[in-house]
């Protein structure tokens, strides 16, 4: 299927846009200058967010005295269950304010609170620091959650591409660790599962499909330190061992997957490798989409239906009581 046309139509403005010289590619920005743009897109794309009865900013701590700055979406009664999300942006841009909107209405939806992580960045914090920070605010709600008013024993991870990355890693090293809390779900977003992949979709979709297979190379750089770090099961979630006691204990998955991006076929096979496992998968490919439609309210409406569907999913997994929101 083709590109949606609202999309279509977005795609070919930024590339006039490049043409005269107004605009460059992310992988040919500092990422500073990245930051700034990727902030700037996503005001665009994605203008406002639907209000929720509380949002309250927050500090994690993290292991070398590190502190994580966090804000949490609470729309429902206090002592009910929590989705801990980490935003996208290739290990390198994103912010909790660039997943503002996608964060509220996940909360307004579902009546689940959203615990977002704004988790350290590269070139200046480089792998694996975006996984143990993720770590450590999965210890750290699971510790913290009902003086928030949360209930940590109806816990759900989830992101979107590299934030769904880090999802999938803390869901296996939780299935792992008996210290830390369990997920009752994991909703991964157009993830990274292979950062050493060279899919059909990759070729396909790798140039203006808004994420590009040379943004994507640029990213890795900043992360890793070295090319083994990019086979490493907590970079790469695809390339993990499964053994049966941690295939056993892993969370039911919810996998929302673009059909027009360069990630859709490594979204798949971690599908299938965690199928494959004896873990419960349901996978959706939504049509005509690209990478970070979730964020596109402002330009389609499939972002809000699959937004529906996270909720729908949360409240299902997280017995979550009473008529659905939105």
């Amino acid at each position: 299927m083709a590109v949606n046309p609202d999309i279509a139509a977005f795609l070919a403005l930024a590339a006039g846009g490049r043409e005269d010289g107004r605009m460059k590619p992310m992988h040919a920005l500092s990422p500073a200058e990245a930051r700034l743009a990727f902030e700037r897109t996503s005001r665009m794309m994605d203008p406002g967010g639907e209000p929720v009865e509380r949002v309250e900013e927050l500090s994690i701590p993290a292991r070398h005295g590190a502190s994580l700055p966090a804000r949490l979406y609470a729309d429902g009664p206090a002592g009910g269950p929590v989705l801990l999300f980490f935003h996208g942006g290739g290990y390198v841009v994103g912010s909790l304010d660039s997943h503002d909107g996608l964060c509220r209405s996940i909360a307004s939806k579902s009546g689940v609170s959203v615990v977002s992580v704004g988790y350290r960045l590269a070139p200046e914090h480089r792998f694996p620091t975006a996984f143990d920070d993720a770590v450590d605010a999965l210890d750290w709600l699971g510790r913290n959650g009902a003086v928030l008013g949360l209930d940590a024993g109806r816990l759900a991870v989830g992101g979107d591409s590299v934030g769904g990355s880090l999802a999938a890693a803390i869901s296996l090293r939780a299935a792992a660790d008996p210290g830390l809390p369990r997920p009752r779900l994991q909703v991964l977003i157009y993830p990274v599962t292979d950062a050493t992949a060279d899919t059909g979709s990759l070729r396909r979709y790798g140039e203006g499909h808004l994420l590009e297979r040379a943004t994507l190379d640029w990213f890795y750089r900043h992360y890793a330190r070295d090319e083994a770090d990019r086979r490493d099961g907590r970079f790469s979630p695809l390339l993990a061992e499964l053994p049966p006691p941690v295939a056993s204990s892993l969370a039911p998955t919810l996998l929302v997957l673009a059909e027009c991006d360069p990630l859709v076929d490594e979204g798949i096979a971690y599908g299938r490798k965690l199928v494959e496992a004896g873990a419960a998968v349901d996978v959706r490919i939504h049509a005509g989409m690209t990478h970070d439609f979730l964020r596109m309210s402002a330009l389609v409406d499939e972002a809000e239906e699959a937004q529906d569907l996270i909720a729908a999913a949360l409240r299902r997994h997280l017995d979550v009581a009473g008529p659905l929101a939105g």
